[in-house]
């Protein structure tokens, strides 16, 4: 388990230090603005929808590791899915990190977002984790008002 454990960090680590997807998107069809007062985490999320598919995604801003992880990774993921496979993805992330962590989760349905269940141990990382893809949700459906997890 600590393998796995020091993995999952590494991978945190990676992500936090050279963010994948990050910057602003000139030609986003939707967008919208996260932050968590408590962490002090900012982030704006920039999509490009065509044909019904997420064609890009970027995020700007600054955060802590888990903020920042999460948001590298939700751009990873999404690239290229549906607007419906994304809002079952948000789904299936937002019950792996809520999850009590006293109560089994089945994070095979989240692939490499996986390494973020940890967060369940500590439920004010969890507002960290999830910021993104708040975000997301906000951009896709088109809300002004910013996001926040407080």
């Amino acid at each position: 388990m600590s393998d796995l454990r020091d993995l999952y960090q590494e991978v945190i680590l990676d992500h936090t230090k050279r963010p994948r997807n990050f910057g602003t998107l000139e030609h986003a069809t939707h967008r919208a603005q996260g932050r968590n007062p408590l962490c002090g985490d900012q982030l704006a999320l920039f999509v490009e929808i065509a044909d019904g598919r997420l064609r890009d995604v970027r995020f700007a801003g600054k955060g802590c590791a888990i903020s920042t992880a999460s948001a590298s990774l939700l751009t990873e993921a999404l690239k290229g899915t549906t607007i419906d496979e994304a809002h079952a993805m948000f789904e299936r992330f937002h019950k792996v990190v809520t999850t009590p962590s006293d109560q089994p989760v089945d994070v095979s349905t989240i692939g490499k977002l996986a390494v973020l269940a940890g967060v369940r141990e500590f439920p004010m990382r969890v507002k960290c984790a999830s910021l993104a893809w708040h975000t997301l949700e906000a951009a896709l459906a088109g809300r002004a008002d910013p996001v926040t997890t407080e």
